[in-house]
């Protein structure tokens, strides 16, 4: 009997686990550092269990890791290495749904040589998105098309009726994982230039972005996407922007939550203040000055503004003991936010991704390709996100059990040995595109 090893219990890994769990022939082993998290997820299943593992105690995960089949790696990405390090010393596959770092890359060499698979960006955003970008090139290329244009825009929100607080946002992922993404710069293409955006404007210009049937929303560049046009095969393109989308209002906000000080993630002691006594620190309030309006007075807003007034409703300005007197200002927003942008019991949350290609065709025709994925979380059931990043991942894990899977080496999903087979399941599942074309002529022409 198959062993596989899930290391990592959190938000996202409820559906990967049930998934493994249905299929006959394997056993399952969930290990965290939470044992009650572990145990929650197996819940009883004949086939399932649950261990207390400490990712900082190597010599227990060799151990975990030396007695399975396959390692499913749903850990802070940091750690992604390490269990990838012992996973080639071991000569155990391994699957992963974040990106690939440099760390991660450096492996490849040694994957190759030990004949063991380290297959990466198996989630939603990065993995669906690859898949289906993927597809339709593929298809395009196939036709003799030459891909002009990619653009792409991927976004985990609350469900319209769910979406009640002035954020516009609650977490279905990692808090700090959320805001940590707020920290990095980005590039893209534009008309065959590249444009880079440091992370402090990273919110600065956010494009508008229509969704059908969901209306208006906005879009800011996301990462590295200049890398696409060799990973996509489309050095023919002029564009590509990959971006995350947020419902309207969010990036002001971020903006002026990273001007204040708020993102920043160094550590200091602040033994008995307050949050108030936090944001009069990072405003430099006088000592007879309104937190607020110091605050206000500092971003270049109005104390009456909306931005202030998320800042207030979020709690920043009361005065309550920090989450961690000795933590980053970062470590204590982001407690903030987990208490104030959480999913109640029924809520749901949302993926939207939309994929925008402008292929030009054999005899001068070009076509706009819209892909569109718009899915909901389950009420009382798993979430959208959780659903969208461990599926994709758990098939993965299916199809490299039964061998469809030959590649070898440090790899991401855009093969169509990987991505055609997944797509078609996930599809099967509920979670699918659906497409429009139309001819595309220029605006001025």
């Amino acid at each position: 009997m198959k062993k596989i090893l899930v290391l990592g219990a959190g938000l996202v890994a409820g559906p990967l686990v049930r998934y493994l769990l249905e299929r006959e022939g394997w056993t399952v082993v969930v290990a965290d550092v939470e044992a009650e998290r572990a145990r929650r997820l197996v819940a009883g299943a004949a086939r399932g269990e649950a261990r207390t593992l400490d990712l900082e105690d190597k010599a227990a995960l060799a151990a975990e890791i030396g007695r399975a089949d396959i390692v499913v790696s749903m850990v802070p990405y940091t750690f992604h290495p390490l269990v990838a390090d012992l996973a080639i010393d071991l000569g155990k596959d391994m699957v992963t749904a974040s990106y690939v770092s440099p760390a991660m890359k450096e492996l490849d060499g040694r994957a190759r040589q030990k004949g063991v698979l380290i297959l990466n960006e198996l989630g939603l955003d990065p993995g669906i998105d690859h898949m289906e970008a993927m597809r339709i090139i593929r298809e395009a290329h196939g036709k003799g098309g030459r891909v002009l244009a990619f653009t792409s825009y991927c976004g985990g929100l609350p469900a319209p009726e769910a979406n009640d607080n002035p954020f516009g946002y609650k977490f279905s992922w990692s808090p700090m994982g959320v805001l940590l993404a707020s920290r990095n710069s980005a590039r893209f293409l534009r008309d065959g230039q590249i444009v880079t955006v440091p992370a402090e404007r990273l919110f600065a210009d956010p494009e508008s972005i229509v969704i059908a049937g969901l209306g208006e929303f906005e879009g800011y560049p996301n990462r590295d996407s200049v890398s696409y046009q060799e990973t996509y095969g489309i050095p023919e393109a002029r564009s590509i922007l990959r971006g995350t989308l947020r419902y309207p209002g969010w990036c002001r906000t971020l903006l002026k939550i990273g001007q204040l000080g708020l993102l920043d993630d160094v550590r200091k002691d602040r033994p008995g203040s307050s949050y108030l006594g936090l944001m009069r620190e990072l405003a430099g309030a006088a000592p007879a000055e309104d937190a607020k309006a110091a605050a206000a007075r500092r971003l270049g807003l109005e104390a009456s503004s909306d931005i202030m007034g998320r800042l207030e409703w979020l709690g920043l300005f009361e005065d309550r003991p920090l989450a961690s007197d000795r933590g980053s200002a970062l470590e204590n927003l982001a407690a903030l936010m987990v208490d104030k942008l959480r999913y109640e019991e029924g809520e749901r949350d949302m993926i939207v991704l939309q994929h925008e290609f402008l292929v030009e065709f054999p005899a001068g025709r070009t076509e706009r390709i819209v892909s569109t994925l718009v899915d909901y979380g389950v009420p009382g059931g798993p979430s959208s996100m959780s659903r969208t990043v461990g599926l994709p991942a758990a098939i993965a894990v299916r199809l490299i059990l039964e061998g469809r899977i030959g590649r070898k080496g440090v790899e991401v999903p855009i093969h169509p040995e990987i991505y055609l087979p997944i797509l078609e399941e996930l599809g099967a599942l509920g979670i699918r595109f659906t497409e429009e074309r139309r001819v595309w002529t220029p605006a001025f022409s």
